[in-house]
This record gives structure tokens, C-alpha cells and sequence, in this order.
């Protein structure tokens, strides 16, 4: 059974997938967990694991259909598991019937508790693939696919026709944007999609591109717009708080700036310091946080990126709606308060500080920005203008920036995010 074709990318996704819903792990990292695989493996692994976790909704609904019930999980093991990778092959990735059921039937048999619903698994998974198509396109995929402490707060807080466009855009993989070192954006297979960012299909293996470990890094068009608000830093010094991976600083170091990136892990620091190294960049690299950092003088330029829910890159986080609830927003927008005041003792009299989230969520977002200029009257807010993103006057909202996955519809979409540009007073 385990020699079959698929066995092995099939058990690394039931395993991810597990430690995803029953562990609450973040995909990439049990992806990562999952290592050892060929190139191959690895990529129908997160093809199983990705699609299933983008349309959790819909197949749950759809196994509730066949299923009266399903098996206790302390006598099931993996059989919920199997059984939703299955459903997504057989439904949304278009596997041949038989592979799907076969290579599922193969994993019930490898596990000690699976093995005994293998005729549950079987028949299950043959009625999906006779008669799951008509259900799944009859079903409400937009609401299905967003789970209740979501859908609660974004109708709430932009309505349902939004709340069902963000929905549409999060079924969608992402494209890969990319930035080249001196601006260029001359790429065989790409398209501009502002004036230096390259998009190019999804699953597109960058390290197969010419030149790419050279010149080229990957940052999604929506998180390259806090630099923009900036403006000129040429020959100018800036404060990159919270820096890790580093699209930013390395954005900051192609315009010309003297940047300082701040981050407190140093594994992701590394990764930082890796990305400068091979793109022949040059920046300070503090690994603290930033909470303890002090500069020597505050700086003219502060970038604040801070860690948040991030539920504005579920389109290239599938697993996100399911391992996150609406506490850790609270969490994440408190923390923020403690970030974005430290950052603002590092901005100096008459200076920019810029303050971003790739949240969805206003608590880290504009509310986060109103409660800091009620504690800091020094700061003031400096709009937005339309002229600094290339026209785009939708990805305004009341002097901040704010886009949303369901921007850029026909050109693929983009990661929603929100930033807000404050001047400090003399």
C-alpha cells in the first residue's frame, strides 16, 4: 500500500492537516514539520493540504451530507482527515476518482484506528465522486468557507456584499509579486502590476527564474504600499521595526535609505540578513525587540510593520480562519499599543511614522491608530493621496490606506492591509 503513487505527498498532507485542525499549527509550519519530501511531494502535499483548508466550509457541509455521523476521533484517527483531502481531490483538484479513492483507501490501511472505517472511508468518498460536483457548486461557498467569528465581524464591520467579495477573493491562490533590485520589471511571463512590481501565475517556482537569487525578491504588491507612504528617503535614515523577512527593508535599501531593521527573532532575522547578503544590500541589522531597542538619536523615517491577526493573507494562509479566533485579534491590537508607542520615541520632531498590519481587523487597525493619537497629541495624521498609489483612490479609507484581497479582482487580487502616515511636530 505504501508504495502506491501519491502515497507518501497523501500521508504528509493528513498529517499537516491534523496538526492544523486538531493542534491549531500553522500550515507552513507543519509543512516545514513534514520535510524530507522530493520536490514533488512536498508540492502535492500543499496543494492537498492548502485546498482542503481553503474550502474547509464547503467540505464538512458536503461530508455532512453522506455521513450521518462521524466516527468518535478517539477511535477514528486520521479518518476525518482522509476524508476531507479526499473529498478535495476528488472535488476542487480534479484527481482521477480512482487515484483519490485508492490513494485515500491506502492511508486508512496504513493507520492502526483508520483501518477499521476503511469501508466507511471507501464508499463515502465513491458517492462523492459520482455525485459531490452538483452538490458543491449548489452549495454557498462564500459563507460556508468563512468560519462564524469571522463572518460575524466582517459583516459587521463592512457589510455582507464586502464580506461575501473578500470570501470569493480568499478561494483564489495568490500570484507571486515580485520587486527587482534596481526597479526593473522586464520578466518573460510577467505582467506590471504597478510601476516596479512583477506578478507572476501562482506555483510559479521563482528559483527557477533567471537571475532571481541576484535581483529579485518576493513581496505581494499590497505589502510594498507602507514604503510608498514614506516618500523620498534617499540618503535619509529609517527605523524598520519588526523587519523580518525583509521586503521592506530591502525596498527601503533600493531607494536609497540608511535602514536600521529591528527584529527580535533571530531565525527570521537570519532569513533577513540572508535576503540582504545575496541582493548585495546594505542595512544595520539589530536583533532585539524593539521594545528595549534605543537608538542613538531618533530618526527622521519610522516603518512600524506590527504582528497582528493577519487575516488580511488568508488567500496565501488558508489554514488562518481555522486556527485563530477572535480573542487573538484582541491580543494582537493590545500588544500593538505597546509596539506603536515605542516606535514613536524613536521618531524624531518633525518626522514620519508609518504604521502598517496586513490585518482585516479596525482593532489593529484604524481604532489602533485613533486610541495612539488621543495618548500622543504630538502626532497628527498626514493623509493618503491617491497620487502615491498610482490613482488608486479605493484603497483609501478616510485619509489611511486600506486594501483588500478583493482589489485587483481581474489581475489576481491582492493581501489586505492597512497602514496609517503620522507626522510627528516640531
Amino acid at each position: 500500500m505504501t508504495d502506491r503513487p501519491g502515497f507518501i505527498a497523501r500521508a504528509a498532507a493528513q498529517s499537516v492537516l491534523a496538526s492544523v485542525l486538531k493542534r491549531r499549527s500553522p500550515l507552513d509550519a507543519a509543512l516545514t514539520a513534514a520535510a524530507g519530501l522530493s520536490e514533488r511531494d512536498a508540492g502535492f502535499a500543499r496543494a492537498i493540504a492548502s485546498e482542503t483548508l481553503r474550502r474547509l466550509g464547503q467540505l464538512e457541509a458536503l461530508l455532512g451530507h453522506f455521513l450521518k455521523e462521524l466516527p468518535p476521533p478517539h477511535r477514528a484517527g486520521p479518518t476525518f482527515e482522509i476524508l476531507l483531502a479526499g473529498a478535495a481531490e476528488l472535488l476542487f483538484l480534479e484527481t482521477a476518482p480512482h487515484a483519490a479513492v485508492d490513494g485515500a483507501n491506502a492511508l486508512a490501511q496504513a493507520d492502526t484506528k483508520a483501518r477499521h472505517f476503511k469501508p466507511l472511508i471507501n464508499a463515502v468518498l465513491r458517492r462523492i465522486a459520482r455525485e459531490g460536483k452538483p452538490i458543491a457548486a449548489s452549495q454557498d461557498a462564500e459563507r460556508l468557507n468563512v468560519p462564524d467569528w469571522l463572518w460575524t465581524r466582517w459583516a459587521g464591520q463592512y457589510g455582507e456584499a464586502l464580506t461575501r467579495a473578500l470570501s470569493r477573493a480568499h478561494l483564489t491562490q495568490a500570484p507571486i509579486d515580485l520587486l527587482h533590485k534596481r526597479g526593473e520589471t522586464g520578466l518573460a511571463g510577467g505582467v506590471t502590476i504597478f510601476d516596479d512590481v512583477v506578478r507572476l501565475p501562482a506555483g510559479t517556482r521563482v528559483a527557477d527564474i533567471p537571475g532571481f537569487a541576484e535581483d529579485w525578491w518576493v513581496q505581494d504588491v499590497a505589502a510594498t504600499l507602507p514604503v510608498r507612504l514614506l516618500g523620498d528617503v534617499r540618503g535619509q535614515t529609517v527605523i524598520d521595526l519588526c523587519a523580518a523577512p525583509g521586503g521592506k527593508t530591502m525596498q527601503l535599501a533600493a531607494r536609497g535609505a540608511s535602514v536600521i531593521a529591528v527584529e527580535r527573532d533571530k531565525e527570521r532575522m537570519e532569513r533577513l540578513s540572508g535576503n540582504i547578503a545575496r541582493l548585495a544590500f546594505e542595512a544595520v541589522i539589530v536583533t532585539e525587540d524593539l521594545r528595549d531597542f534605543a537608538p542613538r538619536e531618533p530618526a527622521p523615517f519610522v516603518l512600524l510593520d506590527a504582528p497582528c491577526s493577519a487575516t488580511g493573507t488568508i488567500r496565501r494562509h488558508p489554514d488562518l480562519p481555522w486556527i485563530k479566533a477572535a480573542q487573538d485579534v484582541n491580543a494582537c491590537a493590545s500588544a500593538g499599543e505597546e509596539l506603536i508607542s515605542a516606535a514613536a520615541r524613536m521618531t524624531a520632531p518633525g518626522g514620519l511614522l508609518v504604521y502598517a498590519v496586513c490585518s482585516l481587523e479596525r482593532e489593529e487597525g484604524r481604532e489602533q491608530i485613533d486610541g495612539f493619537l488621543d495618548r500622543y497629541p504630538q502626532f497628527a495624521r498626514e493623509p493618503v493621496t491617491s497620487k502615491e498609489l498610482l490613482g488608486h483612490e479605493e484603497w483609501i479609507e478616510d485619509g489611511d490606506l486600506r486594501t483588500m484581497p478583493s482589489h485587483l479582482a481581474e489581475q489576481g487580487g491582492m493581501d489586505g492591509f492597512y497602514a496609517a502616515r503620522l507626522r510627528r511636530a516640531l
